[in-house]
């Protein structure tokens, strides 16, 4: 299944274009297109996107208590 992106910005007065393009990547950051297109390059089987996933929520939790303490 396709997802469709549409991240558009349109130039200011008097803007320069190192400014546009500043302000494009940071909104193509977070809408996390290439985090998406970075993982659908390759096939993840569902059973280790389980187990790493479940790895990075343990990570935070771990980081979580060291913040609380």
């Amino acid at each position: 299944m396709a997802r469709g992106y549409h991240v558009q910005v349109e130039a200011r007065r008097n803007e320069p274009f190192e400014k546009l393009l500043k302000r494009f990547s940071k909104k193509v950051k977070q809408e996390k297109i290439m985090e998406e297109c970075r993982e659908r390059m390759y096939y993840i089987k569902p059973s280790v996107k389980r187990r790493k996933d479940a790895v990075k929520r343990k990570r935070v939790l771990q980081k979580l208590k060291k913040v609380s303490n």
